[in-house]
Order: C-alpha cells, then structure tokens, then sequence
C-alpha cells in the first residue's frame, strides 16, 4: 500500500499519517492557515489491494458566513466551484447530508436537483446516523420514501473527532459501523445496504455501468480528433523546409491574420479581451464620445470676453452713429444681425482645433493598435517592420484627406448662418429670454415714483477724485444735454462697486464719488450719487422715468500708458448685447451638435473603414 501526490510526483507516502500531514500542508500552502480557500485541487493516488478502482473528488463544504481570511462571497465561491465540478454529465454526485438535519434544507440535496433535475446521476448519502435524537431515526429517508432518489440513499457512521484524535484504526471503525447498523432497530432489516463496504462497492458498480453508458459518445469524440490528427499528419508527410510556396502561404497566412486581429480589436470581438484597460475600437469609441465632447466643452468662451466682443461689434457696425440714435428715428429695437453673423464665426472658427486633435487622438490609437497586432509577427522582425511601416504610411494618408474634410465641414459651416433652422430659438425668443432675465435680475423698491419733468442733466467726465464739493463740481468744457423723455429706466440698478466706474463705497457704506461720474452743480453738497446697471443714479433729482445718467465706460491708464476700457453699456447697447449673446448661444449649440454627430462618421468613413 502507498500514496502519491501529483505535486510530489518521485515520492512514495507508505505511512498514511504522512499522506494527512501532506494534504494539510499543502493546503495552507496554497491557500494561507487562516481558512482561506482556493478552486485548484490537490491530486493524490492510493494504491492498495484493500479498495476498488475508484475516482473520488472531495469538495468543501458550503459555507455561508465568512471566518479568517476567507472572502466576503465566500458562500457564492464555493458555490461556483461545486458547479464547475457536478454540472459535467459524466460525473455522479454523492450528495451528503447528516442524518440530524432536516433533509429539506440539505444545501447538498438542493444543488445537485439544480443540475440533476430527474435524480439519475445522484446518490444519496446520510452520515451521523448515531447521532440522532432518541426516538428518531432516518427510516423514510433511507428507504427511499421522504425525497426519493433514482439511485437511492446509503447510509454510513463515520469516526468521531474523538476516535480521529486518539486515532482509531479504520478496521475497528468499519466493525463499529457495522455493529451500529445489526444492533439498531430500525436499521436492522437494511443492514446489508449500508455501511461504507457497501457504499464502497455501490459507487463502483455504478461507476462501471456510468462509463459504459458514456463510452459510446467519448469513443466517436476521440475518433473525430484522431482522424483530423491523422489528416493533418499526411500533411507533413510531404514536408519540405526549403520548398518557397510554403514560405509564400505561411506569410500570406500571417498577412491575414494581421488583419483578422486589427479587425477585431476595432470592432470589438477579439479572442483576446483585455480586462486591465480600453484598447482598440473602445478607446477610439471614448474619443468620439467622451473625450471630443469634453473638448468643445473646454472650448467655452470666457462670458466677459464674449459680452465685450458682441458689444464692439454692435459700435463698430453704427460707426459714427451713436445706438441710441436709432431709437430717436422711430425704428423701434434694432440689433444688428451683421453683429450676429461675425460672433458666430468667430466661434466656429475656434471648433477647427478640437476636431483635428480628435483626428490626431484616433491615429495615435490606430498605431497603437497596429503595433499590438504585430506583436504575434515578432519572430519574423523585419516582417513585423515592414507591415507596420505600409499600415502607418497609409494612416498617415488617409489622416490628410480626413483633416481636409473636416475643415471643408467647418467652412461649409461658416458659409452660411442658416438662422431659419428649426433649433435655432429666433430674435423674438431671444428677446423674450432676454426680458426674463431680466426680470430675475431686478432688485425691488428701487424705482423712483414719477414726477412732474423740469431737470435738466448734466452728464460727462467730473474732476480728479478729491473732495466731495470739488466731485460735484461741473466744468464749462462738458456737454449738456437734456434727458430724453423716451429714455427707459430698467429696474436694475446694482449693490455698490459693480462696475468700476469712479463711484464706489465711501465711509460707512455711503457712496463716494470719483473721476467716473459727477452731479450737477443744482444738486449741492453732499448728495447721494448712486450707480445703476444703466447709468448714475441721483435720488434728490425728479424726473418722469427716473432719475437716471446715461454711464460712460472709464478710461483708465495701464501699467503701458494705454488706455483700457471698463464693461459699461447703456441699457439700449446691453439689451441689444443680451439678445445677440441669447442668438450666439443657440447657433452655437446647434453647429456643435453637428459636429457631433458628423466627427465620427468622418473619421469611420475616411479612416478607419478605409
């Protein structure tokens, strides 16, 4: 008698305490000696001329609360790893359960009806049949009645841990065993069916009867696999190193499967799925529709900018012609679609550089790909060389007629601002927007109740910031004029300090007043000047639609001399700057959703696909 272990394959075990010590060594070898647990399986062979031909697999039991080191799905683990063992048709499954449970809430039981559903691979064994509770017995279930097998139920008394730790020989064990059962009333007429002799010799006659049954099918499986061998044996047969067609078909075969595997990695079903990254067609996918978004995105016009721009175009559209002078002819809210049309391209114009990035980061990606693929070519290297040289050379091409198209799609944009395209929210809405905006910006109770007209205002650059007398002191050399009564008064007038316009806080929160703006000389001493959104904003002084100052952007010196201009508008100019940046903003959007959706065609098309 002797053992031997697939992992010790030159050692002979004849001391079966060796064999115990091997298995458990072994195990906290592969798995840690905190309960750890792992699916790879100990192989060990028992010769002996005590036991019949017989392959035995022994697996864990399920447990359901993990201990140690074991993992949070411990239970589902195992679980998986039983399956992987008892699905296979060819196997039998001894399903035990100990005979002081409820044979309903065998685990054992209720795995293998999940891939036995008839019973005709399954045999039942019940264990611990001596420590049953007086009274009780396990009758039903061994006779086959309670939950009927089609192999039916044998039951065994193992050593306890008491007799394994005083180390009971199995001989006495067996005799123990066989005792229990004649000397047992309700077992006593089944004797000769159970026990671990009778088990044993079960399991091997209907391990016998299995392979018969199962012969027929392994037999024409093998002999499938022989003849192709034996075919592709003749092949060989007539083999010549040096004979040039085989060199030809052998690189025309590498050739093909060059372009086999590029195909897949960018299509997406490659025998190969990586499970550390993105590679291939998921991260080109990433590019058009993650990183290519977020680049128009990033894009984003900076809003002061942007307001200031929509603004010097609107002036520099009415030359000479003051905007407000067009209100004075009769025509009503004019906003210049010139204004429109040259912000709009101006920021289609900024698209050009995020679409040929995404061009560059989609060719980075094909040569990344291409060089995965000829890794397998890397026993041939010049081979490997010279493929990867003609792929990237015809990427290369196909990446000039792909950045042509796509700045020939960004000028047919800007050929033409189709402003009758469905999206597109029109002047009207773009007013509307505008006014609610409006709306949610006004700060109540600050609107002076009309009075009769008389004032007279004064408007332009006052003095140096100095005192308050000589701030509301006028001079002779600027222009008067007197408010006109279709002058609106919007009802936003600003906390202190909004715009830097010379009036800003003074002591105690009062306003202070600087070289930006001054009140006239009626006013006197120490009057309040406040500063609007539209204009200055002086309380002692009536008039019918408030008591407003037109504002003038403050010139101030920069650090080179030159003079910058700080973001003030009538209200007429910001009406109209709010109204084109409502417009900008809805084009804007619709020419990106375009490019959008026409990026990857494109790419696919010229590239890619090519």
């Amino acid at each position: 008698e002797y053992a031997e272990f697939l992992h010790c394959k030159s050692k002979k075990f004849t001391d079966f305490d060796e064999v115990r010590q091997e298995i458990e060594a072994e195990t906290d070898r592969v798995t840690g000696t905190n309960k750890g647990i792992s699916p790879v399986p100990i192989n060990l062979r028992v010769y002996s001329p005590h036991v019949l031909n017989l392959t035995l697999i022994d697996l864990p039991g399920i447990t359901k609360v993990p201990v140690g080191d074991q993992p949070q799905d411990i239970e589902y683990q195992i679980k998986d790893m039983i399956l992987q063992f008892i699905s296979r048709e060819s196997s039998l499954i001894l399903a035990v359960t100990p005979a002081n449970m409820d044979l309903a809430n065998s685990d054992a039981l209720k795995m293998a009806k999940e891939v036995d559903p008839q019973g005709l691979r399954t045999i039942g064994v019940i264990t611990k049949l001596d420590l049953m509770d007086e009274g009780t017995d396990a009758r039903d279930v061994l006779e086959n009645k309670l939950l009927p097998l089609r192999r039916g139920y044998i039951g065994v008394v193992n050593r306890s841990q008491k007799d394994i730790d005083g180390k009971k020989d199995i001989r006495a064990a067996l005799a123990a065993e066989r005792k229990f059962f004649l000397s047992h009333p309700a077992y006593r007429h089944m004797a000769d069916r159970m026990g671990t002799p009778h088990l044993q010799k079960v399991l091997n006659q209907q391990l016998t009867n299995h392979i018969r049954e199962t012969l027929p099918s392994l037999r024409s499986k093998l002999q499938s696999q022989l003849l192709s061998l034996e075919k592709e044996v003749e092949e060989y047969k007539n083999f010549r190193p040096d004979d040039p067609t085989r060199k030809t078909k052998a690189l025309l075969q590498m050739v093909q499967q060059f372009g086999v595997d590029f195909e897949k990695r960018i299509e997406g079903s490659g025998d190969q799925v990586d499970t550390l990254e993105l590679s291939g067609g998921a991260r080109i996918n990433r590019i058009f529709h993650e990183r290519f978004p977020f680049e128009l995105v990033k894009m984003e016009f900076d809003e002061k900018d942007l307001r200031r721009e929509i603004s010097y175009a609107i002036k520099n559209i009415h030359g000479v012609r003051q905007v407000s002078e067009r209100r004075g002819r009769g025509t009503g809210l004019f906003t210049p679609d010139l204004a429109f049309e040259a912000i709009v391209k101006k920021q289609v114009v900024k698209l050009k550089e995020p679409c040929l990035k995404c061009v560059d980061l989609v060719i980075q990606e094909l040569i990344n790909t291409v060089r995965q693929c000829t890794s397998k070519l890397g026993s041939y290297p010049r081979l490997r060389e010279e493929t990867e040289r003609i792929v990237t050379t015809h990427i290369r091409e196909r990446e000039g007629k792909t950045k042509d198209q796509i700045l020939l799609l960004i000028d047919i944009e800007l050929s033409y601002i189709n402003t009758n395209h469905e999206d597109f929210i029109g002047f009207a809405n773009a007013q509307q927007r505008n006014t609610q905006t409006n709306k949610k910006r006004a700060i109540p109770n600050q609107v002076r109740p009309p009075a009769p007209r008389s004032s007279l205002l004064a408007w332009g650059r006052g003095s140096s910031p100095g005192s308050r007398s000589s701030s509301h002191r006028s001079s002779p050399e600027l222009p008067f004029a007197a408010l006109n009564p279709g002058f609106e008064l919007m009802p936003q007038l600003l906390p202190w300090g909004m715009f830097h316009t010379g009036v800003g806080d003074g002591e105690d929160g009062a306003p202070a007043h600087g070289a930006g703006a001054f009140a006239p000389p009626e006013l006197g001493q120490g009057t309040s000047v406040e500063r609007g959104a539209e204009g200055v904003f002086f309380p002692g002084l009536s008039h019918p639609h408030g008591n407003l100052c037109p504002a003038f952007p403050e010139q101030t010196e920069n650090e080179d001399g030159a003079q910058e201009n700080t973001f003030s508008m009538d209200p007429q100019l910001e009406r109209q700057v709010e109204t084109i940046r409502n417009l900008v903003d809805s084009y804007v959007g619709i020419i990106n959703k375009s490019i959008r959706d026409l990026m990857p065609k494109t790419i696919m098309h010229l590239m890619i696909n090519n």
